[in-house]
């Protein structure tokens, strides 16, 4: 059942893997093994297996979107529960036995209201009475409170509990822990890969005699629609109705599907389109801080398939993203096996100059830690800078977590974070509950009293007073440019050779005017104008000082007599409803429209590409004369070729400087010394002009963002839409596929899986098939944006009847295993070092020396029996987080990945997948080794994996007698055992029908 929530780790959960690894799993009897799963699906001793209530008809009878109920609480649905009365009897008496097995039990106590009574038990940390704990970062503590709460010696022994606590001297041993989160949080782009592969792993456990039942989410699960929404229609009062109509007629299919799935599937809540940005939908409302269920206390935690799921650390919740592979197997109650990370304590002081905001202090913040190295850690912010941050501001600094590379950037609960949730709409006795129970477990932080020094792995500390406006671009996040600078930065840019902050136009060709007609009226283009700007992005949007903001640029820009042009195309897309009834509110919202911001509907749009179509002469414009056109917007990612295939600089900005730059119309301009435009009395006008003090926001956000819109919004989002609810899907636990479809097709991944695992398996005589340089991201390798014309893709959709109006994006069809095979490696700017400079999704194969589009040439290589691999430079499969980015390369028949380094959510995708990732050794890679990638790569591994070790040396050999050694990335016992079934999800399976 979809919209009862049951906690998540499990105290008796069967881990085969763990217990194989240990060496004596092959000795469980089935009966031990059936008492261990029929306790396995609650994080804590006294919950119950909601999934078995779905039986009941008062369970059935709650639409699978809606919590439900209180609009607030997704366990608010007491009445049913009451008809499940002696099942729940039975479970709680089951809850009893297992706590007793807590070897913890000990400080398992109750937590009392002020008034009388209790809130409910948790587990005490003070009680264990041990000094390492309270100098624990809050994050390590979130760790272990899970640790101890599910410590049961068998899935969590106390050795695990031990590491945590000892976590200063075990975290640099690179020791591994098991985790289990509170729940999963998904986007629709990932969100149908992941219910195709569940229903695909359906179907396998019924060829292979097992009980499909089985293959149900165990943990709860949120998914909010919100990746489909393109910008087709712009700068029109009515633009949020029709891109929802092209919404709904384009996705009518997909969204049928996941309708499908949210009824098919327990425990799978799905927030229907036109409701949100999952993050903000996360922070304004599923977000708990603390669990309470049943009467147990524990801290909320959630790993989501989008990477800034860490947008949630700003509100006091562990979040981080994970590939849509482990995040399916999070969902089946497998526990997620992590090394212990080490934690980069953030010290924050003084107070933002004015003029200053959140995404000028967000980029600054990225830049240091992208220095400062913090792949694979969590990262800790504190001090007394942290009073002067709002909750808003704090959300925005964590939802880039990804783009400065940490796993987390974590805010601890405190005042600020409990005045949010009661603005949001959370009840005071909830908010009451949350501050008692991290009080209790010394988890609230609280600047009236002293505060006692952590630990930390490595410190930093920034002075808020020195950060300055400033934008990112224009082709990376992390490549900050002070807003002073920016017209420097981009004539050097303009001089440079093609590269990240480099574009190669010649002096002569520099200041070349395009002049065009739009829709009758005189044009003109020059490198660096602005024909995007878009006001976008879960960064952003949630944040009411930088919306505000904007809105008051526009209505001083108004006042004076500036106007964008009208070939810029202009957009707002709010994260939620709210945004638009604080608008409404101040007024504001006229001056945005005034300006050509419009709002075009609730979701990502340009941000991940969805940016829709320029104006047919706009583009005319900058393909016939090579224009290097720019994208301005509040997104947080602008790795070339994502925002727009026609514009080459993309530009992340705060909201109100988006207003200014679409303004200027241009981002060849220097704010202090030259006019944005001249004025209604002929006057020039200036940056400061129509920029807004700190004070004049405070004023608008204090008056107009209330709390009564959080809980009308979310109210509304419950009951759906008309188009939602009027869609109409088949009731069966398994799904029909349709072969014919182009956007929901069956993978095959388990064509010919059997009850045995094959084993892990090395590489002989590979070619390779693409040789990549630095920073190849997930962009390069899974497009999410429009499918060219003349692809791969484009040609399996014509073959079967797809007019190219109706192609999509690739981002639309993930959930369809043919398309996105042919759009892996097909972007248009992706750079393979086979082609010599020449740009495009193309490569050589190596045989004949053809060049073939990707997917054809590894078509080759599999029709021939031959194996491939990848070469690559550091930061590999960076950006967003895609399992299709794993997925795609191994059903091109790649077998390893050999690069300088890895992003970490798509390393641990590779390995959910079964490809070997390798890390050439420091201070080499493919150019110092002399590897042209002609040659055939021989990469030898034992046939056993238990002759193998997470992180040893493998010796890699060609066919031209050169041989070097690599670090296998294989990082955890846990991961070996995915390679030796194959990958993650066969794993599952064969465990499952064990059970």
């Amino acid at each position: 059942m979809q919209i009862v929530y049951s906690p998540t780790t499990s105290p008796a959960s069967l881990s085969l893997l763990r217990a194989a690894r240990l060496g004596f799993s092959s000795s469980l009897s089935r009966a031990t093994a059936t008492s261990l799963v029929s306790a396995s699906h609650s994080s804590s001793p006294s919950l119950i297996k909601y999934r078995s209530l779905s039986s009941f008809p008062s369970f059935r009878s709650v639409r699978p979107w809606s919590h439900g109920g209180d609009w607030r609480s997704p366990l608010s649905l007491r009445a049913q529960i009451r008809s499940a009365a002696p099942v729940i009897e039975r479970f709680q008496r089951k809850v009893a036995t297992m706590a007793s097995e807590n070897p913890f039990k000990g400080i398992f106590t109750s937590l009392p209201k002020p008034g009388g009574g209790e809130f409910g038990k948790y587990y005490s940390l003070p009680d264990l009475n041990d000094p390492r704990i309270d100098k624990l970062p809050y994050t390590i503590k979130i760790l272990l409170e899970s640790a101890i709460r599910n410590c049961d010696n068998f899935q969590v022994t106390k050795a695990d509990v031990e590491k945590i606590i000892d976590w200063e001297n075990s975290s640099p041993k690179q020791v591994e822990i098991p985790f289990k989160t509170a729940r999963v949080l998904l986007q629709d782009f990932t969100g149908v890969p992941a219910v195709v592969d569940l229903a695909c792993m359906r179907d396998a456990m019924n060829r292979l005699g097992g009980d499909s039942n089985k293959i149900n989410p165990l943990v709860p699960v949120d998914l909010v629609i919100d990746h489909s929404v393109q910008v087709d229609v712009a700068r029109h009062v009515n633009a949020v109705q029709a891109n929802m109509d092209l919404e709904f007629q384009r996705n009518k299919e997909r969204f049928a599907f996941l309708k499908w799935g949210s009824t098919a599937f327990h425990n799978m809540l799905v927030v229907p389109p036109g409701s949100g940005i999952v993050h903000q939908v996360n922070l304004e409302y599923l977000g708990r801080v603390v669990f309470n269920t049943d009467g147990i206390l524990y801290p909320d935690s959630v790993v989501g398939t989008d990477s800034h799921t860490t947008m949630i650390d700003g509100l006091g919740v562990a979040g981080w993203g994970v590939g849509g592979i482990e995040a399916e197997a999070a969902m089946l109650g497998q526990p997620m096996s992590m090394v212990l990370p080490g934690v980069v304590g953030f010290k924050l002081s003084g107070k933002l100059h004015n003029g200053v905001t959140a995404t000028d202090l967000v980029l600054t913040v990225t830049q240091m830690l992208r220095k400062h190295g913090v792949v694979g850690k969590f990262v800790e912010f504190y001090g007394q800078g942290m009073a002067e941050l709002s909750l808003a501001d704090r959300a925005t600094i964590a939802n880039m977590s990804p783009e400065y590379g940490a796993t987390m950037g974590f805010f601890p609960v405190d005042h600020v974070t409990l005045q949010y949730l009661k603005l949001t709409g959370r009840s005071d006795e909830t908010v009451a509950m949350i501050e008692a129970y991290l009080r209790a477990i010394k988890m609230f932080v609280d600047y009236n009293e002293p505060q006692l020094e952590r630990v930390y792995s490595s410190y930093l500390e920034l002075d808020l007073e020195s950060v300055e406006p400033c934008v990112s671009g224009p082709k990376r996040p992390h490549d900050r440019v002070p807003l002073k600078d920016m017209k420097a930065d981009w004539h050097s840019c303009l001089d440079n050779k093609v590269g990240f902050k480099g574009f190669g136009v010649p002096k002569e060709e520099q200041e070349k005017v395009t002049k065009f007609s739009f829709h009758g009226q005189q044009a003109e283009l020059k490198h660096g104008s602005v024909v995007i700007a878009a006001i976008t992005s879960c960064t952003n949007t949630s944040n009411p000082s930088v919306m505000l903001g904007a809105g008051l640029v526009a209505k001083k820009a108004c006042e004076l007599g500036l106007e964008v042009k009208p070939w810029i195309k202009t957009s707002l897309a709010p994260g939620s409803g709210v945004v638009t009834k604080y608008l409404l509110q101040s007024g504001l919202d006229k001056y945005l429209n005034q300006q050509g911001f419009h709002i075009v509907g609730y979701g990502c749009t340009t941000c991940i590409g969805n940016s829709g179509e320029l104006d047919e002469s706009v583009g005319s414009a900058i393909s016939d004369n090579d224009i290097i056109a720019a994208a301005v917007l509040s997104g947080n990612r602008n790795f070339e070729g994502r925002v727009h295939p026609l514009t080459r600089a993309n530009y992340l900005a705060s909201p109100p400087l988006v207003v200014a730059y679409a303004l200027a119309g241009t981002v060849n301009i220097d704010f202090e010394k030259e006019p944005i435009g001249t004025g209604k009395d002929g006057k020039s006008i200036y940056f400061r002009d129509i920029w807004p003090s700190n004070e004049e926001i405070a004023e608008v956000v204090q008056s107009c963002v209330l709390p009564n819109m959080f809980k009308s919004t979310y109210e509304a989002i419950t009951k759906g839409n008309p188009m939602w609810n009027s869609l109409s899907v088949p009731s069966a636990s398994l799904y029909a596929w349709d072969p014919n479809s182009t956007y929901i097709h069956e993978p095959p991944y388990f064509k010919d899986m059997t009850m045995h695992p094959p084993g892990p398996h090395g590489v002989k005589d590979a070619y390779c098939l693409l040789n990549f340089g630095d920073s190849i991201t997930t962009d390069h390798i899974s497009p999410a944006g429009s499918i060219h014309k003349d692809s791969p893709a484009a040609k399996y959709l014509l073959d079967r009847g797809v007019d190219r109006k109706d192609f999509n994006s690739y981002g639309s069809r993930r959930g369809n295993d043919e398309v996105m095979a042919r759009g892996t490696f097909a972007n248009i700017r992706i750079v393979n070092k086979f082609l010599n400079g020449e740009v495009g999704p193309k490569t050589i194969h190596i045989p004949t020396g053809e060049k073939l589009y990707v997917f054809d040439a590894a078509m080759r290589y599999k029709a021939a029996g031959e194996a491939t691999i990848v070469l690559a430079g550091a930061e590999y499969g960076s950006g967003s987080s895609r399992d299709w980015a794993a997925k795609g390369p191994m059903l091109l028949g790649v077998k390893a990945v050999i690069s300088k380094s890895f992003e970490r959510i798509h390393r641990s995708n590779l390995v959910g997948m079964g490809i070997i990732p390798l890390c050439f050794k420091p201070g080499q890679d493919a150019d110092a080794l002399g590897l042209t990638g002609h040659e055939r790569f021989t990469i030898d591994l034992p046939s056993k994996v238990s002759e193998i070790r997470p992180g040893q040396d493998v010796v890699v050999t060609t066919d031209t007698g050169k041989f070097f050694t690599c670090t296998l990335r294989f990082d955890t016992e846990v991961e070996l055992a995915y390679f030796d079934h194959g990958g993650i999800l066969p794993y599952v399976i064969r465990n499952l029908i064990k059970q």
